[in-house]
């Protein structure tokens, strides 16, 4: 929501946004290596474009 990062994965991987937003969320709670994904996922799109 914040970058875009899970609308863009979603379209490349066919998922619901809601589902992936709930994954990082989980990912960050549970590690913390959500945050660094969603910002190399956020990398990738900038670059990608």
């Amino acid at each position: 929501m914040i970058l875009g990062v899970s609308d863009w994965l979603s379209g490349k991987i066919g998922m619901d946004p809601k589902h992936i937003r709930i994954a990082f969320v989980v990912l960050v709670l549970l590690a913390g290596t959500g945050i660094g994904l969603y910002l190399i996922l956020w990398l990738v799109k900038l670059l990608s474009n």
